[in-house]
Parts: structure tokens; C-alpha cells; sequence
């Protein structure tokens, strides 16, 4: 199979046919590099966004608010003039953040690069019914067999059914470069369908314990580290079942034997 740059491009931003998309991530989990990439523009893309969304929410000065209302012919060249001006400077923005960008991102701290890459394959994957994992559930020893190996490290299967959540299955994702480049995302269903995520990666460097508890939107991101993985637990449960959830999660990946 042969990906385009141009079909690359617009499956960072999302614009890609279903077909299609499912084509390109095919070919992304074959390809760690390309995948990396991928990963970078899409977080370049957030952070351009997470950048000047403060300044788009701004109220309009009031001298400008009524030097536009003079008349309407006049309100309406000022608009497209502006509106020139801005596709002036995201162009701009998109040829320049591959260079300018690079310090603003690598300022953040990695645990939360991490997380937004969770909460991205989550808010992607649960919407999904037939592709919403690559192995199934059923098959629960070949895919912990198949991401201990691509991860490098022992990973178990956590078992929920005391939570009410039965194991849909899991996918292998790129991930941070300097976290080997490689994440598995496993997927957790109740008989209400409520979906939960579990995202592991390799530890963080200095692989010091942490423990944090993420809102976004009407998703929450529990994650937690050791010396030997991270671990970002998401969904859309109350805070309390949320809560315990990642609880018997993480105490069960911490047992298990690299």
C-alpha cells in the first residue's frame, strides 16, 4: 500500500473517509516512523489551537466594534479584510510551528503530551463499533502476548468484571518517541455501553511514581507511572466508579512481573 503525503496530512486533521482513514492507520502501525510523525503534526495542531484560543474569545474592543458598524458596506470589506489577514498569518503559523512551535511543546511536561495522546485514541476509538479494536477480547492471551512484546514489557490484561466492565480488546498506537514510540490502548465495555480505555506506555524517563487526575470535557483521565510503565485510565463514568476503576487497574498492572 502506498500512503501520500497529502492523504498524511489529512488524517492529522481528520478529514480522511472512513475507509480511508482505516486504510492509512493500517498502514501507520507498520510504519513507527511515519506514525511518529503523524503523532507530532496532530500535537503541533492542538497546540496552535491550545495557543491562540484565548485570543479568539476575546471581546472586540469597543472602538473597533464601532468604527464597523458605520455602515454595512464598510463592516463587510473590513471583514474579509480580516479575515484575509488571519489565512495570512495561519499560513504563517502552519510553514513556521514545525520550528517555532518546537519549544512550546517540548516545555510541556511529558506526563501531559502523554495524557493528550490518550484522551485522543480514546474520544477516536469508542465511537468505532466494527474497528474499535484490532484484537478482540476473546483472544485476550495473543494480545497480551502480541503488545508485551512491542512494548518491551509484561503487560496483563486487568480484569474488571467486579467493576462491571468486560474486556472489548486493544490496539497497538504510536506513541512518544522517546517512550519507544509504541502505546496499547486496551478497550472496556458495561452493559450500558459505557466504554473505558486503558492506555500503557513505557515509563517515563526518571520513572518516578505519580498520580494525576485529569477533567476534559465530559471525559476524565486517571494516570498513573512507575519504573516500568505509564498508565492513563479514560472514560465518561461518575467520578467515584471512575475512580475506582483506575484504582484496580493500576493495582493490578503494578503486580504484574516485568
Amino acid at each position: 500500500m502506498t500512503v501520500t503525503r497529502e492523504q498524511l496530512m489529512a488524517y492529522a486533521d481528520g478529514q480522511l473517509p472512513e475507509g480511508e482513514r482505516v486504510a492509512v492507520e493500517t498502514w501507520l502501525g507498520a510504519n513507527p516512523e511515519a506514525a511518529a510523525e503523524v503523532a507530532m503534526i496532530v500535537r503541533q495542531n492542538d497546540a496552535i489551537r491550545t495557543l491562540f484560543a484565548p485570543a479568539g474569545a476575546e471581546p472586540l474592543p469597543e472602538a473597533l466594534r464601532a468604527a464597523t458598524a458605520a455602515t454595512r458596506v464598510g463592516r463587510r470589506r473590513r471583514q474579509m479584510m480580516l479575515r484575509a489577514a488571519a489565512a495570512v498569518v495561519l499560513v504563517g503559523i502552519g510553514l513556521g510551528v514545525g520550528w517555532f512551535g518546537r519549544p512550546l511543546i517540548e516545555r510541556q511536561p511529558a506526563y501531559e503530551l502523554l495524557v493528550a495522546d490518550a484522551l485522543r485514541a480514546h474520544s477516536v476509538f469508542v465511537a468505532e463499533n466494527r474497528h474499535a479494536v484490532e484484537v478482540p477480547g476473546s483472544e485476550g492471551e495473543h494480545l497480551s502476548t502480541w503488545l508485551s512484546n512491542r512494548l518491551e514489557t509484561q503487560l496483563g490484561m486487568p480484569d474488571l468484571t467486579a467493576e462491571g466492565l468486560t474486556l472489548v480488546g486493544g490496539r497497538l498506537l504510536p506513541g512518544e518517541p522517546e517512550l519507544g514510540g509504541r502505546a496499547a490502548q486496551l478497550m472496556y465495555e458495561d452493559a450500558g455501553g459505557q466504554r473505558v480505555t486503558i492506555y500503557v506506555t513505557a515509563a517515563l524517563p526518571g520513572g518516578a511514581e505519580e498520580y494525576e487526575h485529569v477533567e476534559a470535557g465530559p471525559a476524565a483521565a486517571v494516570y498513573w507511572a512507575d519504573g516500568r510503565i505509564t498508565c492513563t485510565v479514560i472514560g465518561t463514568l461518575p467520578p467515584e466508579r471512575m475512580q475506582t476503576v483506575a484504582r484496580t487497574v493500576f493495582a493490578q498492572m503494578k503486580g504484574v512481573e516485568a
